[in-house]
């Protein structure tokens, strides 16, 4: 049984989905990967990895071997993280590309191929991506394919933090005026209405 709650996926982009893998959504901290095992069931909630892929590889992996490969996830992500607050707010430029050496170091490494395959929730054939996951490290593979697809698809300028007291989360505001404060309404966006409230009651008083 996970001591996790389920990962939280409310950025409107994958990239900053893992950055948010780290955050503090109720007044306590959660890491979702702080080790192996939380890496392995952060990847299948986001659908990055199948779960038979990723029984295999935890059924192959050595003694510690997928811990290494989250302490892996969380420098990435730490790295990331720093990249994305300097140039959140503004859209990005060529110049960031020196900056994202570690990214594209990351993708070279990539083991990938396609392959005809059945269509995903329907009928017939197509090409698809596949991996061969020749090591526990490749399961950082798809993590860097969202960041740099975030990277190159993103608008920087629509990135926000969260307005949620103590809330460190980070998403895409894709709504129409651009008006998003909360990660998420039922969680921060609750919380601020709910401060508003007492706080208009003790001003009558």
């Amino acid at each position: 049984m996970s001591r996790r709650p389920p990962a939280m996926f409310v950025a409107d982009s994958l990239g900053l989905d893992f950055l948010n893998s780290i955050a503090t959504p109720v007044d306590t901290p959660v890491d979702w990967i702080d080790d192996g095992d939380g890496l392995i069931d952060w990847l299948a909630q986001a659908r990055l990895v199948a779960v038979d892929e990723l029984d295999a590889m935890k059924a192959r992996a050595l003694l510690g071997e997928l811990d290494k490969v989250a302490d892996q996830a969380r420098a990435l992500r730490e790295w990331f993280r720093g990249f994305v607050v300097e140039h959140a707010g503004r859209p990005l430029t060529v110049k960031a590309l020196q900056e994202l050496g570690p990214l594209n170091s990351l993708l070279a490494r990539d083991d990938s191929f396609r392959q005809i395959a059945r269509r995903q929730g329907a009928g017939g054939l197509a090409l698809q991506r596949m991996r061969h996951w020749r090591s526990p490290e490749s399961l950082l593979l798809p993590v860097g394919e969202a960041l740099a697809k975030f990277v190159c698809d993103e608008d920087f300028s629509h990135v926000k933090a969260c307005e949620g007291h103590n809330c460190t989360m980070l998403f895409a505001d894709h709504t129409r005026r651009r008006a998003r404060r909360w990660c998420s309404m039922a969680i921060c966006g609750n919380r601020a209405k709910q401060a508003a409230h007492r706080s208009r009651l003790k001003s009558r008083h």
